[in-house]
């Protein structure tokens, strides 16, 4: 049984480490463009496209996006992104291999047709693609016609993740999310016929108004539709980061009790339909290759969650978006006009990032295998940093004793009690020296 009380504690969601709040200025364009020029060729890479617009704003939403309702804006960006690509194309090594591209939001799916496909064009004509490169699209069925719908399948994408947070309607209005059963099921039939061969559904918990049953309700349709994946994500309210929020009254939102027994439930559900758990808040038909990653111990995490993606670099295009190196991270400057400026200056839009230690490699490496395993081995630790892996293993062996609810030892591995498992971002947590050197505030663990 989940501790209600540590439940509601707040931790970083570990998408990567360190994380973003402690990111500085110290990294900026010149110096990402040499760890660009140094990625060995040969070496396969993914790619992240982001897309800041919605033409409507979810109360709920924590992304980096703006709402329109003009086009002409989407324009103007196109442009400037069309000329980060070409820069950042122009400091790749030459037989640097893309295995995954991930288009994300705000609302790809905003984009009109034949801009959808000018820009997988523009991608393809300056990265060298692998054939069977996996091609995922984040998706507001609200936005999509039978065109758009051709425009996927001519980028060939093979994933599609689509929102749907829940299907009641007075939880939709509360979050400024009114999406009906219909218009999504009409979706994704229309994806299947065009041959997408994975649907991954995000639902999320938590939620004004949301209910035991309710969610019970909206899971039981989503099963319906049949989705590869399915996401359970627990809203993190956060007005102070991102203050749209504050359209969301707190009087509205369930207490800790509620939001472990509506994830609980949720999670019961998809599981007895045949789902294998993955991480913290993924499930996976067992033939899909997430669950695969997950048994055989490949199963990663990184910006978009939990993925069997595992290219050492990543490298994301437009405002905000954060790449990662071998030598640290690197993000855009979320300010458009700074983003517009310093592209059209041939410079890499760079704003801050962090250059990984060894230290911080080790950590990374023991956070991300608690937050897809729930356990690592102190062997493994120290075979693969030596000094560091040994001081990390007696740091494990003093939370393994003082706090034998959230870690345990049993001979060479260190585990997340089972019925603990929900508090992984907490005993991830525990890990992070930067966590107590920053100011930055966070969600609750469950």
């Amino acid at each position: 049984m989940t501790d209600s009380r540590r439940a509601g504690e707040t931790a970083p969601r570990y998408t990567s480490y360190p994380t973003a709040p402690h990111f500085h200025a110290g990294v900026r364009g010149r110096q990402v463009r040499t760890w660009m020029q140094t990625i060995p060729a040969g070496e396969a890479m993914s790619l992240y496209v982001h897309i800041p617009f919605c033409d409507r704003l979810c109360w709920f939403c924590a992304c980096h996006t703006k709402h329109t309702l003009r086009y002409e804006p989407v324009t103007e960006y196109l442009d400037v992104l069309f000329d980060e690509i070409r820069l950042a194309g122009s400091h790749v090594p030459a037989g640097v291999v893309v295995r995954a591209l991930h288009f994300g939001g705000g609302s790809p799916t905003m984009l009109k047709p034949a801009d959808l496909t000018q820009l997988s064009r523009l991608l393809r004509d300056t990265f060298a693609f692998a054939d069977d490169a996996e091609i995922s699209v984040e998706i507001d069925p609200n936005d999509i016609s039978e065109e758009t719908l051709d425009a996927l399948a001519a980028i060939r994408m093979t994933r599609a993740s689509l929102g749907i947070q829940d299907f009641d309607p007075r939880v939709q209005r509360a979050i400024n999310r009114e999406q009906s059963f219909e218009t999504t099921s009409t979706v994704i039939k229309g994806l299947r016929r065009r041959g997408v061969g994975s649907v991954n559904l995000d639902l999320v918990y938590g939620l004004p108004h949301q209910t035991v049953a309710g969610i019970a309700a909206t899971v039981a349709q989503v099963l319906t539709l049949a989705p590869d994946r399915i996401a359970l994500f627990g809203y993190a309210h956060v007005p102070w980061f991102k203050k749209h929020q504050t359209m969301i009254k707190e009087a509205w939102l369930p207490d800790t009790e509620q939001r472990i027994a509506q994830s609980r439930r949720a999670a019961e559900l998809i599981l007895e339909a045949g789902y294998t758990p993955i991480g913290l808040d993924h499930f996976a038909r067992p033939d899909d290759s997430l669950a695969k990653a997950a048994t055989t111990g490949r199963l990663r995490r990184n910006f978009q969650g939990y993925t069997d993606d595992n290219c050492e670099t990543l490298i994301g295009f437009g405002p905000s978006s954060i790449s990662r190196y071998r030598q640290g991270y690197a993000q855009n400057t979320p300010a458009m006009g700074e983003y517009q400026r310093l592209v059209a200056g041939g410079t890499l839009p760079v704003s801050r990032g962090f250059v990984l230690s060894n230290e911080d490699r080790a950590r990374a490496w023991v956070i991300e295998r608690l937050m897809c395993d729930f356990s690592f081995s102190g062997r493994e630790a120290v075979r693969l940093f030596g000094d560091v892996g040994h001081r990390i293993v007696e740091e494990a062996r003093g939370v393994a004793g003082t706090e034998p609810d959230l870690l345990e030892q049993v001979g060479d591995l260190f585990s997340i009690r089972a019925d603990s498992r929900p508090l992984a971002r907490i005993a991830a947590s525990k890990f992070d020296p930067y966590l107590s050197r920053g100011e930055a505030r966070h969600s609750v663990a469950v």
